[in-house]
């Protein structure tokens, strides 16, 4: 046994190799020859028998490397602070740190991450959702507000809510579909919702969209890119043609399809919906006892998202929405982050219906008394 050199040793059985120094120390009296038997160093027998002379053979087993003093270590009440915020939200490092901040806890995200790890709060490598990004990169070197993706997504979602809440939504009969736009490159979006999934709802939302963008400013050509529901149109590409003819072109806009079966191209809306549910709905929604709150707290919400909420996205640098847009020099008012959510089932039919252009010839000037006509509607409908 003693031919074998304490590192092999010591790699099959550390507590073996251990005692195996000791055992050969006693019959041989001597540290030198202990250490030459065993290939190994003085220092390293010296250490052991020490060790067992003060302790026995507890002295033989590992000890912690932990430092006795770490004057860097975050003290315990911040790490609560760290793990309480986790629990309520779900954050992750990178977005618990400006979530922290803005309560006064300024600690970095790799800390945070040491954090959970240590409370067991760490997502397995596993579990790490796929990013639902597009398969291109067009939109980035395109000027704000030209490329928007719209969805509509059903908030009766058990899943994403479960049921006490789905069941809060339907016996306190607030709107169940929430139609959403999002400006591909800054974030920026638009809300709206309905009590049915329609193509009239649909279009009625696109059509003030554009109006609350040339409202602001913007005039170049946009395309909306939506999904293959019948609420923007069905499959069809000649019916989708003759709506997008018909009721955008006027207005400088146009409807396009992302690929049939490829929903991330609509990735950014779609990932939006998950925020959504992670900050809104599960929070607030048992609050919520009426339509008028129900609206009153989605305009927040939206205000929210797109002026103070920090976003980790490609190129967003954790800049809200609108400040990404000044950065891309838009200096028009700061209202286009404030578009109101409003009901679209009472005002859709009569705005496509008013919109037809045999009905009149300044279709734009029309357009825009409507959609005041319509805001002014669904809010006194809401209430």
């Amino acid at each position: 046994m003693a031919d074998m050199a304490y590192r092999e040793l010591y790699a099959m059985n550390r507590k073996d190799a251990r005692r195996e120094l000791i055992e050969t120390y006693q019959q041989s009296g001597s540290i030198g020859e202990t250490a030459r038997r065993w290939h190994t160093s003085r220092r390293i027998v010296r250490k052991w028998l020490r060790r067992f002379q003060a302790e026995g053979e507890l002295g033989l087993q590992d000890r912690s490397h932990k430092p006795h003093f770490c004057p860097q270590q975050t003290p315990p009440e911040r790490e609560q602070q760290v793990v309480s915020a986790r629990q309520q939200t779900g954050y992750g490092p990178l977005r618990l740190a400006p979530y922290l901040q803005r309560q006064g806890v300024c600690i970095p995200a790799g800390t945070i991450r040491h954090i959970l790890k240590r409370h067991g709060l760490s997502r397995p490598s596993g579990a790490r959702r796929h990013p639902l990004y597009p398969a291109h990169w067009a939109w980035q070197s395109q000027s704000p507000f030209t490329f928007i993706q719209v969805d509509a997504k059903d908030i009766h979602d058990k899943n994403a809510l479960g049921t006490a809440l789905c069941h809060h939504l339907v016996t306190h009969d607030l709107p169940r579909y929430q139609y959403t736009a999002c400006e591909a490159r800054s974030r920026l979006r638009f809300l709206a919702y309905g009590y049915h999934l329609t193509q009239d709802n649909g279009l009625a939302f696109i059509l003030l969209c554009t109006l609350w963008m040339r409202a602001h400013g913007f005039t170049e050509p946009v395309q909306f890119q939506t999904d293959w529901g019948k609420e923007f149109g069905g499959d069809n590409p000649e019916h989708i043609a003759t709506l997008s003819q018909r009721f955008l072109a006027p207005l400088g806009g146009s409807l396009c399809r992302y690929p049939m079966g490829r929903k991330q191209y609509n990735g950014r809306v779609e990932r939006s919906h998950r925020s959504d549910d992670e900050e809104f709905y599960r929070p607030y929604l048992p609050e919520l006892q009426n339509v008028q709150q129900f609206l009153q707290f989605a305009a927040r919400w939206i205000y929210f998202y797109n002026v103070c909420r920090p976003h980790l996205g490609d190129q967003m640098e954790r800049a809200a929405p609108l400040d990404v847009l000044h950065r891309l020099r838009y200096n028009g008012p700061d209202s286009l982050a404030a578009f109101p959510p409003i009901l679209l089932d009472p005002i859709s039919s009569d705005l496509l219906l008013s919109c037809d252009p045999e009905v009149g010839t300044n279709l734009l000037a029309q357009y825009k008394a409507l959609f005041v006509t319509a805001c002014a509607k669904s809010v006194r409908t809401s209430c």
